[in-house]
């Protein structure tokens, strides 16, 4: 009974993790469920039976079906987050990248990556900031890429422009929200062993290991701790961006 009442002490954090429920946003879910501090929403697309599992393993986590390159199903999540009471803001899911030279793209796949890819992020995150400023607290963690530290691989070029827009703008939310107590920070992993790199052989991966100091890949349960780390950290670590690259680059 008494530990029954300590715990209801403690206030549940809600947390919205966009692309929670396949590889680095799996493991952002699970590292923030495990402490059992946390109601964890995550939405998923395609990675229906992996949501599943999670939400067997962790009670505390829910699942939510979101199609970013459909805006009716981005709209149905704007209209549920409004009765999340939420407070922090995990901004990971990615349709997906073209591996294409500069020269070579059609700018019809720019304009359609923008918006499956950013504009959706944009919109959750405007939602997501009317209801901190309301409730005069809130954290945002931006998901972006340690390729804006350097020179972008070849091919990657509209990836990397969109990952640099994010940048951009999770630093004005930064600056914008701090007096009403509201943080905004990114994370930015060098290349992890997720389905992103799938169409990559073992020979490529490796070299691409070899290249770091550490002589490996970051692995997501690494990112995942470094997101914990930020939803936990003080309210003064605000409008930084985190590298994940082993001191490829000293910043």
């Amino acid at each position: 009974m008494v530990l029954h009442r300590i715990r209801r002490r403690f206030k549940i954090i809600n947390v919205l993790v966009t692309g929670g429920a396949s590889g680095l946003g799996s493991s952002i879910t699970r590292r923030l469920a495990v402490t059992g501090d946390y109601r964890v929403y995550f939405t998923f697309n395609t990675s229906m039976e992996e949501a599943r599992r999670i939400e067997r393993e962790f009670p505390c986590t829910i699942g939510i079906a979101c199609d970013f390159t459909d805006q009716n199903s981005v709209d149905t999540l704007l209209a549920k987050m409004l009765e999340m009471d939420l407070d922090i803001l995990i901004n990971n899911a990615l349709t997906g990248m073209k591996v294409k030279h500069f020269h070579q793209i059609d700018f019809n796949d720019v304009l359609e990556s923008f918006s499956e890819n950013v504009l959706p992020t944009l919109r959750i995150t405007k939602q997501a900031i009317l209801l901190f400023r309301k409730k005069k607290n809130g954290r945002i963690i931006t998901i972006l890429t340690s390729y804006l530290a350097n020179f972008p691989p070849v091919g990657l070029s509209e990836y990397v422009a969109n990952k640099a827009y994010l940048l951009s703008l999770s630093r004005s939310w930064a600056g914008e929200n701090a007096r009403h107590n509201i943080t905004s920070n990114c994370v930015s992993p060098s290349m992890m062993q997720t389905a992103l790199i799938s169409n990559l052989d073992e020979r490529q991966i490796e070299d691409i290991a070899n290249s770091s100091p550490l002589k490996c890949l970051v692995t997501t349960n690494e990112v995942a701790d470094t997101v914990f780390f930020l939803a936990t950290a003080s309210r003064h670590i605000n409008g930084v961006n985190i590298l994940i690259n082993g001191g490829v680059n000293v910043v």
